[in-house]
This record gives C-alpha cells, sequence and structure tokens, in this order.
C-alpha cells in the first residue's frame, strides 16, 4: 500500500551516510505508521519500512516508540503491531471536549437571557483555565472576548473550581509558585486562597472579586462528567457595578442550576 502522500519514498541507501532525522521528520514518520495501522488491522516492522522508505532499524525505532506511548501494540504474533488502546484515550479526550461544548451551548444561551450578563465554560488547560465558549447576554459589555484566552486559575471564579477539585497533590503543585497579583484584590495568600476552594468545593460555587481585573466580578459553578469528575466551570461574569455583592449570590442559584442541568446532559447521576 502506498503512503498518503502519493507513493512510497525512495528508500535509505544502507552505504550513504545521512543526517540524523529531524524531530519533525520522526514526526512524520511516526504518524505515517498510525495511518500504516489505521488502514489495515496490523503490519510488521518490515511492512512499516517499506511503506516509509526507511531501513528497517528506523522503522523499529518508530514502533518502540509508538509503543512505549500505548499508541500501537504487538499482537500475539511477535512482530506484529495494531493501533493501541492510547489511541482510545486520546480520541476520548477530543469527544469529550467536543460533547461538553454540544450540550453545553443551549444551557449557556438561556442562562444568559436569564441572568443578562456574560457566560463562559471553562476547562483546565495546564496551569490555567481557558474558556472553550462565551455567550454574551444582553446587557453584556462586549469589548470583553474572553473565547479562547487562558487566565490564571486563582484569580476567577472558574479557575477556583478547577482548583478546588483537583487532587492535594496536584494543588500542592499548583500552590508551591508565587500567585501572580493581577489586582490590588487578587488573592495571593496559598492559605486564604485554599480557604475559598475548601468553600467552593462545600458549595459548589467559586468567586471572583475584582481579582482578575478592576470592575468584574464573577461567580462560577462545576460541570461535572458521567464518571463525577469535574470537567469544566460555568461562570457568568459582569461589571462590578451591576454584579453587586447581593446581585452575585442571586445569580449563583441560577449559574449553579445551569451547570448541573449540563451535567445531567453529560450523563452525571447526581448524589440523592
Amino acid at each position: 500500500m502506498g503512503n498518503s502522500r502519493g507513493g512510497r519514498r525512495p528508500p535509505e541507501r544502507p552505504d550513504s551516510p545521512h543526517p540524523p532525522e529531524s524531530p519533525v521528520q520522526s514526526v512524520d514518520r511516526a504518524v505515517a505508521i498510525l495511518e500504516l495501522l489505521g488502514h489495515q488491522e496490523e503490519a510488521g516492522v518490515t511492512e512499516m519500512a517499506a511503506e516509509l522508505g526507511v531501513h528497517k532499524s528506523t522503522a523499529s525505532r518508530l514502533a518502540t516508540a509508538l509503543e512505549l506511548r500505548g499508541l500501537i501494540e504487538q499482537t500475539d504474533e511477535r512482530g506484529k503491531y495494531r493501533l493501541g488502546l492510547g489511541l482510545i484515550r486520546l480520541a476520548g479526550a477530543a469527544t469529550v471536549r467536543l460533547d461538553l461544548s454540544q450540550q453545553s451551548r443551549p444551557v449557556c444561551e438561556q442562562l444568559a437571557a436569564q441572568v443578562a450578563e456574560t457566560i463562559n465554560l471553562a476547562v483546565l488547560d495546564g496551569d490555567a483555565a481557558i474558556d472553550i465558549d462565551q455567550v454574551l447576554g444582553p446587557s453584556a459589555i462586549t469589548t470583553h472576548n474572553w473565547l479562547g484566552r487562558r487566565t490564571p486559575l486563582h484569580a476567577t471564579s472558574s479557575g477556583k473550581i478547577l482548583l478546588a477539585h483537583l487532587s492535594e497533590t496536584a494543588l500542592d503543585s499548583r500552590l508551591a509558585a508565587p500567585l501572580e497579583r493581577c489586582t490590588p484584590r487578587t488573592v495571593t495568600d496559598p492559605g486564604a486562597l485554599r480557604a475559598q476552594l475548601k468553600s467552593a468545593r462545600t458549595n459548589g460555587l467559586a468567586y471572583s472579586a475584582e481579582e482578575l481585573e478592576p470592575g468584574l466580578n464573577a461567580v462560577a459553578a462545576p460541570v461535572f462528567g458521567f464518571d463525577g469528575r469535574v470537567v469544566a466551570a460555568l461562570s457568568a461574569s459582569g461589571p462590578s457595578f451591576r454584579l453587586t455583592e447581593q446581585r452575585l449570590r442571586e445569580v449563583s442559584a441560577a449559574v449553579f442550576a445551569a451547570a448541573g442541568t449540563i451535567s445531567d446532559r453529560l450523563g452525571h447521576l447526581r448524589r440523592t
């Protein structure tokens, strides 16, 4: 079978010196192996080498690297490979995020109309929160476009929700480094932040009062996946002159209920 780039590549000459392949070339060849195994159920190193136009030793090295990552695995027949379960894990992560956006959108639209503020759905992205969806309410300030923006976990209501549901080990790791002061009201003391996170775990709500930007307040609640893990945070944000402390408390009930609705749509079974 020819590869997806228009036929097999000319084989490497064993008697000619050549520089080590670049990282990009290695990645390209590794992907080609995955594509080969996607087109046929299994293949050996010899077939991989012929498909890529490389020495068997190169194909073997690439196969070993992919096997260590769980992306391919050896069959019962020694020397034959097939796609591994690691690909299911990666595909599952992408599917969850896609399903999350699809299931949450109508709920976010309804919530935005109800509270008349900006609604965001954020997920954990390394050491930050990233908004994957945003709906503007009729009273929302349209100058703030949070979609795709990474924000510090400790300075946002969504970030605090995501932090609150990390394991103790993961939380300790994230609080080990100094916390950036975004505004004079940003909570940078780990002890004070931990107290807020404990409240967020207990009550299911986290608040940010001008901690990311002056004049911006927000409240967030957790969205649970089918397995009971927090997969996102749903927030409502707006100017502090409108989202006062009293108004935040009123909005929080709607945000909490909407987050529960999204969780239900994702298959989460609430405890009774």
